[in-house]
């Protein structure tokens, strides 16, 4: 699609996390006119503003049928995170429209967010802290137990692509038995890496005292670690989600193997619905439930947040809409 001197290429942004998108417009440039729709409600996409649109770049909006079908020049769709659960990529398929994901950014930042919440509920410092508040009498006397030596534990990371080597290459330094599960690695992946290859998801929560998901969202993996998945858990191992919240789901699931001791504890940094509606764990989680002090954490899906990450995100996504319009070329491709 060739553009004369006296044209410029229309790029759709659906919403904006962080502003406006002043990044993304200097990166693209005067040959680029930005169109922001500023909102993730589709309906309100205007048909007019999609069928202008050279290129799309979606943020948190869902993006089907009725929006897709007025994209009739549109080259190319880009999300700016790596999940694209809210995207009818078969939609954009079927109209001849290309659609990338942005997964190289923010590999630190999940990594290194994961580690923190392995630490500190392998250390049991939250626990730690909520009870000490009100110790009246002693002091060390009050260290809790369990409490293991990191040579004396195993990690299992479910999902061992970028983030969860990244992951596992932080947790060496540690002492830690890694166990490592994704069938979609190929045979040696593990000698490459350094892990030990679980060839079923049950052996590694049946041997692990600590499981972190890294996993995308899938059909095959919704609601991976409900009452099913933890049932097979060690008894008193702790959960560690950085990955999507559809793998943990089932939040009745996982109240119950808190109160019952299954799980020792669980981190959480994404959630089926957000932000979170009510729910007996949650209500309990805001209230500072005793039983829960210091055993349930979650942080609000930023784990893949940084000054420097969302520059990079931005800047990654803007550079791919970039290559597509100039290069006619795709990266990042995601193929249905």
């Amino acid at each position: 699609m060739a553009k004369t001197s006296m044209t410029k290429y229309v790029v759709g942004i659906t919403d904006h996390m962080i502003g406006q998108p002043d990044l993304e417009a200097s990166i693209l440039g005067d040959a680029v006119e930005i169109d922001f729709f500023d909102t993730t409600d589709e309906t309100l996409f205007d048909p007019a503003r999609l069928a202008r649109l050279d290129a799309l770049m979606v943020w948190g909006a869902r993006l089907g049928p009725r929006s897709i079908n007025h994209l009739s020049r549109c080259r190319g769709v880009v999300r700016y995170g790596v999940g694209y659960e809210k995207i009818d990529v078969a939609a954009l398929t079927h109209a001849d429209i290309r659609f990338a994901n942005n997964p190289d950014y923010g590999t630190e930042e999940v990594a290194d967010h994961a580690m923190a919440m392995i630490l500190s509920l392998h250390r049991r410092l939250w626990e730690h802290d909520a009870r000490a508040r009100n110790f009246s009498d002693g002091w060390q006397v009050h260290s809790l137990k369990r409490l293991s030596r990191s040579n004396r534990s195993t990690i299992g990371v479910v999902g061992v692509g970028r983030i969860g080597t990244a992951v596992i290459n932080r947790l060496k330094p540690f002492g830690f038995r890694i166990l490592g599960y994704d069938p979609h690695q190929p045979p040696g992946h593990e000698k490459a890496v350094g892990y030990e290859r679980a060839e079923r998801l049950e052996d590694l929560l049946a041997q692990s005292d600590v499981v972190t998901l890294r996993c995308p969202a899938t059909p095959s993996t919704k609601d991976l670690m409900g009452a099913d998945g933890l049932a097979q858990m060690k008894p008193g191992a702790i959960l560690v989600n950085t990955a999507r919240g559809e793998l943990t789901s089932d939040l009745n699931a996982l109240e119950a193997a808190l109160r019952s001791g299954r799980l020792a504890a669980a981190a959480i940094d994404t959630l089926p619905q957000e932000p979170p509606g009510p729910h007996p764990l949650l209500d309990d989680w805001r209230q500072r439930a005793a039983w829960l002090a210091g055993r349930l954490v979650i942080t609000p899906h930023n784990a893949f947040y940084s000054d420097d990450a969302a520059i990079e995100m931005r800047s990654n996504a803007a550079r791919t809409v970039q290559i597509l319009l100039i290069e006619g070329r795709m990266r990042n491709q995601v193929l249905n």
